[in-house]
């Protein structure tokens, strides 16, 4: 007896959802691995700019009110003329 089309598509239709399942578990792993790995560099330059554990958190709240995007670039006093 010959299989129908129907049951040779619900078999294909099987085999996609357990490619697409085991791809989002790889993807999620990559996205954990991801992470961690952003988070090790976050430490490294943490660690790197030689600053106190009580004195993080009051750089990063400075950073964040002057709305910085990781630039710091102090701006120049406007050049005032003497009038005459």
């Amino acid at each position: 007896m010959a299989t129908s089309k129907s049951a040779k598509i619900e078999a294909e239709i099987g085999k996609v959802k357990a490619k697409i399942s085991e791809q989002q578990a790889k993807l999620k792993e990559l996205e954990q691995r991801r992470t961690e790995a952003e988070n090790g560099e976050i430490v490294e330059i943490v660690r790197g700019m030689s600053i106190s554990l009580a004195e993080l958190p009051l750089l990063l709240q400075r950073l964040r009110g002057e709305g910085t995007s990781g630039q710091n670039v102090p701006k120049s006093a406007p050049i005032e003329k003497e009038e005459d």
